[in-house]
C-alpha cells in the first residue's frame, strides 16, 4: 500500500456557529506532512458548513497534488450492531452515514428531534439520551438511568476496550459523542459524494485510496497531548495538532499498517474502530518524538476567497532514469501523471457559465418536471372510473394550464379541461387528447378504454431532487445551462479560466504583423496561433509578446507569465542546439527537462517550472508547434483547468494516399477527407509549409512502426474538430 503523504486530525462538534473568534469545544483541523518538517498552524471551523467546505477544498487541494491523505475525526463512526439495521434495514454503516445526511443539514437541523424521532422506532425508552434543549422532546430522556428496554447494547466493541471512552447514546456533557456522531456522520456522507471514488472509509472499506477516513480519539494520547500543549493554546487546537503529528509518526515508524489491520471482524462490518487503539504505546511514542518540530506559518488566503490549489511539484517533469527518447504514447503517459489541477474554485451564477469548468458535482435542486402534468391539450380524468365504448364525463367549470392550476379536485366520473405543461389536478392521472374527445361544454366524449397515465408525465421522470446531473470537470455548453436551470441552480462552481501565455522567441521572428522585412527575418505565425488555440480551448490567452535571443529578455518575459498566468507556453528555443535560448535560460533556472519525442513533426519538447508555474517549449517551425499544441498542448492544458485529460476525437477512414513509412518514430500528417470520405495528405510533408495546415482539416496518425500504406489502407484520422477546433 503507498503510504500516506498528509495526515489531517478532525475535531469535530456537534454545535454550530461559534463565531469568528477561536474557542474550545468548537471545530478544528490540523495538517501534518508526512516527511516530517514544519506543519501549518490548527485550523479554527467556526460551523459545521464552513468546516465541510474547508475540508472539500482542502482534500480537493491535496488530491490535485498528488498527495495521499489519512484524515482522522474524533466522533465514532458507527453505532452498536443493530442500530443500521433498525433505520436503514440492513447493517450497512455508510447507508446510514447517508441516512443522517438527509436528516441533518450542514446548516441547522436538530439533532435532539431527531433522536427522539430515532427513539420512538425502538421499543420501550431509548438508546439516545441527554436532552440538552430547553423544549421537551418526547421519547428522548434526559438522564441515562430513565432509559430502558429499547434492546441495543450501550457500548460498541471499541468503547468497551477504551478506558473512558463514552458510549454514543449519549448526546451531551463533557466527552459525550452522540451529537459529534450524527452530524459528523451527515457532513461525512456529503464529503464522500463530492469527492466520489476517491473516497474510502476504514475500516468498513480497504484503506487503499487517495483519501482514507478513519475515527481517532485523541485521549489514546492524552498525557503527550497535555505535555506538548503550549501555554495560550487552545486544548482542542492541540489535540489536532498532535495527533496529526501523531499518525504521521506512526507511519514513519512503520507501525501504521498494524494499527489498519487491528479492526475486529464485528467492527469492520457495522460498528467502526478507533484507529490507534491497541497500539496507545506506540502512537504516544511517535507523538513524543514529532511534536518537537517547529510550527510553520499559516498560508494567506486566497485572493477574493476563491480556493486555489497547490502547484505543481518542482520535480513533476522529471524522466525514469535512463530514459532518452520517449514514444508519444509514454510521452502523453508522463505528462498526465506530472499534471494536476492549478485552476482556483469560484461560484458565478448560472447565466455566465457557459464554456466553464464545473469544480464540483452539480445536483439537481429539484425535481424535473416538478410536478406530474399534461403532455397534451384535452381532458384530464382518473381512469378507474372509465371503462370500455363511448365515455361521457360532466366537465367542471375552469380549467388546469401551465403556470395556472386548477384549484380543486376533480371527483371520480368527472372531467377537466386541460392543456399542455398543466399541472394535473388532484383526482386526475389520465388526459385524453383533445382530436379524440367531442365536448359541448358541460360534457366530454370519448371512446373507451383510457390507459391509466396515457398523456401524463410523471414528478421527477426526467431527474429527482438530490440526482447527478453532470460531473466535476465537465466543460458546460448551452444545452448543461439549459438542464440546470430547471434544475433550480442559481449559481454553480466552478474553475477559474486557466491563464495560459503565450511567448514567442528568436531573433528572427518579428513581432510587427503586416510590416515590410528584410529576406532574413519572418513574421510571428506561432504567437496568433497559440493564443486562438488556448482561447477556443475556454482559456484566457495572456500575450507576452516576443523576445530576442538574450537570455535576459526571456527570464524577465517568464517571470511576467509566471506572475500573470498558470501555464506559459513559449514557441522556438526548445531544442539543445547553440541558439536555442530558450532551453538555455530554463536549464540554468535548473527546472529544464528536455523531452526528445519520437515523433514527426515536433520532436523537441521542453518542459519546466519557471517560479513554480509550468513552462512548455514548442518547436519554432509554425507546423511542428501547431502539431505539438494539439497532440500534448490540449490535453495538459485541459488537466490542468480541471476538465480533467482530453482525448482526441478520431476515426478509422481508407486511405486516398500511398506512403512507405520506416519505423521508430510516430508521424502526423495534415489531411482533409475527400467527398467519399477518405483521407488525402497535404502535396508535401515539410514542416515549412504553414500553408497545408490551412489547407487540411485534420491529421492523419500513422503509428510508431514500420507501415507501408497504399490508397483504401484503413488509417486513423483525427479532425482539427476532435481538437476542438
Amino acid at each position: 500500500m503507498r503510504p500516506f503523504d498528509t495526515f489531517l486530525a478532525v475535531d469535530w462538534s456537534g454545535a454550530d456557529d461559534r463565531g469568528a473568534r477561536p474557542r474550545k469545544d468548537a471545530i478544528w483541523a490540523a495538517l501534518a506532512p508526512a516527511a516530517g518538517g514544519a506543519a501549518p498552524p490548527p485550523v479554527y471551523l467556526r460551523s459545521r458548513a464552513a468546516a465541510e467546505d474547508w475540508l472539500a477544498a482542502t482534500l480537493a487541494a491535496e488530491l490535485a497534488a498528488g498527495r495521499r491523505v489519512l484524515a482522522g475525526f474524533d466522533f465514532p463512526f458507527g453505532f452498536p450492531a443493530g442500530f443500521a439495521a433498525a433505520l436503514v434495514g440492513r447493517p450497512d454503516p455508510l447507508a446510514l452515514w447517508d441516512w443522517f445526511a438527509a436528516r441533518l443539514p450542514p446548516a441547522g437541523g436538530d439533532r435532539f428531534a431527531l433522536a427522539a424521532a430515532i427513539n420512538a422506532r425502538f421499543p420501550g425508552t431509548g438508546p439516545f439520551w441527554f436532552n440538552a434543549t430547553r423544549t421537551d422532546h418526547p421519547g428522548l430522556p434526559r438522564r441515562g438511568r430513565e432509559r430502558e428496554g429499547h434492546g441495543l447494547p450501550e457500548r460498541r466493541q471499541a468503547e468497551a476496550r477504551a478506558r473512558g471512552a463514552f458510549p454514543v447514546w449519549q448526546l451531551g456533557g463533557a466527552g459525550a459523542v452522540g451529537s459529534q456522531a450524527m452530524t459528523g456522520m451527515a457532513a461525512l456522507s456529503r464529503l464522500r459524494a463530492r469527492l466520489g471514488e476517491a473516497v474510502r472509509v476504514w475500516p468498513f472499506e480497504p484503506p487503499e485510496a487517495p483519501v482514507v477516513l478513519a475515527e481517532v480519539w485523541p485521549s489514546l494520547i492524552r498525557a503527550e497531548i497535555a505535555g506538548a500543549r503550549r501555554a495560550d493554546e487552545i486544548a482542542d487546537a492541540a489535540q489536532v495538532r498532535v495527533l496529526a503529528a501523531a499518525l504521521a509518526g506512526l507511519q514513519a515508524e512503520g507501525a501504521l499498517a498494524a494499527a489498519l489491520g487491528a479492526a475486529p471482524p464485528e467492527a469492520r462490518r457495522e460498528e467502526g474502530w478507533i484507529l490507534g487503539l491497541g497500539a496507545e504505546t506506540a502512537l504516544g511514542d511517535a507523538a513524543r518524538a514529532a511534536v518537537a518540530q517547529p510550527a510553520a506559518a499559516a498560508p494567506p488566503p486566497a485572493a477574493g476567497g476563491g480556493l486555489v490549489p497547490p502547484r505543481l511539484r518542482d520535480d513533476c517533469f522529471a524522466l525514469p532514469r535512463g530514459v532518452d527518447w520517449m514514444p508519444v504514447d509514454a510521452a502523453l503517459a508522463r505528462l498526465r501523471e506530472a499534471l494536476a489541477p492549478v485552476a482556483g474554485v469560484e461560484k458565478v451564477p448560472l447565466a455566465d457559465a457557459d464554456g466553464r469548468v464545473l469544480a464540483e458535482p452539480a445536483r439537481a435542486r429539484r425535481p424535473n418536471p416538478p410536478a406530474a402534468n399534461s403532455a397534451v391539450d384535452g381532458y384530464g380524468f382518473a381512469a378507474a372510473a372509465t371503462g370500455a365504448g363511448i365515455q361521457r364525463l360532466p366537465l367542471l367549470p375552469g380549467r388546469a394550464a401551465a403556470g395556472h392550476p386548477f384549484p380543486g379536485t376533480v371527483p371520480a366520473g368527472q372531467a377537466v379541461r386541460i392543456l399542455t405543461g398543466a399541472p394535473l389536478p388532484e383526482g386526475v392521472d389520465t388526459v385524453v387528447l383533445e382530436e379524440d374527445c367531442a365536448s359541448d361544454g358541460a360534457t366530454v366524449a370519448f371512446e373507451g378504454p383510457a390507459k391509466a397515465g396515457a398523456n401524463t408525465r410523471r414528478a421527477g421522470e426526467d431527474f429527482a431532487a438530490g440526482a447527478d446531473l453532470l460531473p466535476a470537470g465537465h466543460r458546460l455548453r448551452p444545452p448543461d445551462l439549459a438542464l440546470l436551470a430547471a434544475a433550480g441552480l442559481g449559481a454553480v462552481a466552478v474553475r477559474r479560466p486557466l491563464r495560459v501565455a503565450v511567448l514567442s522567441t528568436g531573433d528572427e521572428v518579428s513581432p510587427a504583423w503586416g510590416a515590410a522585412l528584410p529576406p532574413h527575418r519572418i513574421h510571428d505565425a506561432n504567437r496568433p496561433m497559440l493564443m486562438a488555440l488556448a482561447r477556443r480551448w475556454g482559456h484566457a490567452a495572456v500575450d507576452l509578446g516576443h523576445a530576442p535571443d538574450a537570455a535576459g529578455a526571456i527570464a524577465a518575459r517568464l517571470d511576467r507569465g509566471a506572475a500573470e498566468a498558470d501555464l506559459i507556453l513559449t514557441s522556438g528555443g526548445a531544442s539543445a542546439g547553440e541558439e536555442d535560448h530558450v532551453s538555455r535560460t530554463l536549464r540554468d533556472a535548473g527546472r529544464l527537462v528536455g523531452w526528445r519525442i519520437a515523433m514527426k513533426p515536433g520532436r523537441p519538447l521542453a518542459l519546466a517550472l519557471w517560479n513554480g508555474v509550468p513552462v512548455m517549449g514548442l518547436p519554432g517551425n509554425p507546423v511542428a508547434a501547431f502539431v505539438c499544441a494539439l497532440v500534448f498542448g490540449r490535453p495538459a492544458l485541459a488537466l490542468l483547468s480541471g476538465a480533467g485529460w482530453a482525448e482526441p476525437q478520431a476515426f478509422t477512414v481508407p486511405a486516398a494516399f500511398a506512403k512507405r513509412k520506416k519505423a521508430g518514430r510516430r508521424e502526423y500528417l495534415r489531411a482533409r477527407l475527400t467527398p467519399a470520405g477518405a483521407a488525402e495528405v497535404f502535396r508535401s510533408e515539410g514542416s515549412g509549409r504553414i500553408s497545408g495546415l490551412s489547407w487540411a482539416e485534420g491529421l492523419v496518425e500513422l503509428p510508431d512502426g514500420a507501415l507501408e500504406v497504399a490508397p483504401g489502407t484503413p488509417v486513423r484520422f483525427l479532425p482539427y474538430a476532435g481538437f476542438g477546433l
